[in-house]
């Protein structure tokens, strides 16, 4: 018995239909391939499936810009033109982009303002006064971020500072010393003179000092 035959449809199960896709295109080129051989044609086959991939096939004797363009000739138009012109148009379209936005930026350096109108000359200047904001804005951010940075880093160094003194075991106050013997530095004395009152903080480093007694012999230096 011969195969039924089949109705030409889209099969709606995506399996079968890609399934079926490959036997065919399998069939097609190998038709197109004998076609090459015993006829001495040059044939090119171009195919998207339904996922878009894509396969061709073409004659060993051109390849596929050779047939275009010998398609081309044949119909007597060309499948560029179209492209062509569209890039022409958007090239076009971008150089007066480019040339307006030099001239712009020229005017507001203060160039080319002499074919201006009194509108033209108010709106760049109004244009000018708000970037002018705009700059000074940013500036100021950039100055109060730098600041409140630099107030960070000077924290960080006098915390860093009072844990290091900690450490050392240093004294944030003086040690005061009072002469009450009421001799002065020029060696006077007498009933009603004044202490002599002295400071200086003792060095960790020099522990023959801790607990030394202060008398009236001034050999020590003023702190």
């Amino acid at each position: 018995m011969g195969r039924g035959k089949i109705e030409i449809k889209r099969i709606e199960n995506a399996t079968n239909r890609q399934v079926t896709y490959s036997k065919r295109r399998t069939g097609i080129m190998k038709k197109a391939r004998e076609l090459t051989v015993l006829c001495d044609a040059q044939v090119a086959i171009i195919m998207f499936s339904s996922t878009g991939k894509y396969h061709e096939f073409c004659s060993p004797s051109t390849d596929i810009k050779g047939i275009f363009d010998r398609y081309q000739q044949a119909i007597g138009t060309s499948l560029w033109i179209e492209q062509y012109e569209n890039m022409q148009r958007t090239l076009s379209h971008l150089k007066d982009i480019n040339r307006n936005l030099r001239t712009e930026i020229r005017q507001r350096m203060g160039e080319d303002l002499d074919g201006l109108e009194f509108d033209e000359l108010r709106g760049l200047e109004q244009n000018v006064d708000a970037a002018l904001k705009e700059v000074r804005h940013r500036k100021y951010h950039v100055i109060t971020t730098q600041t409140e940075t630099y107030k960070k880093k000077v924290k960080h160094s006098y915390e860093a500072y009072k844990t290091l003194q900690q450490e050392l075991g240093l004294c944030e106050e003086p040690a005061w010393f009072v002469d009450n013997t009421g001799g002065g530095w020029d060696g006077g004395a007498g009933a009603g003179a004044a202490a002599d009152m002295f400071a200086f903080r003792v060095v960790p480093s020099q522990p023959n000092l801790h607990g030394m007694a202060y008398g009236g012999n001034h050999d020590l230096r003023l702190g």
